[in-house]
């Protein structure tokens, strides 16, 4: 279904995300656009703030427009 090998690596990869998030209470798309916005600004001391169990949608960056 997901076309070849890799493409159904990837999928696999994404429903995990997808489904911790929600195992976690969290909006799967609201989660992962702020990982992705913070990701390379965060030093690796605080990764694990980006992680769903200890994500707080409340504090999300928002980008200067």
């Amino acid at each position: 279904f997901a076309g070849s090998e890799r493409g159904g690596q990837r999928a696999a990869a994404m429903y995990s995300l997808i489904g911790t998030a929600k195992l976690n209470g969290i909006d799967p798309q609201a989660w992962l656009a702020d990982v992705i916005a913070r990701i390379s600004d965060m030093p690796v001391s605080r990764l694990h703030e980006l992680l769903p169990w200890e994500w707080d949608g409340a504090t999300q960056h928002v980008k200067a427009a």
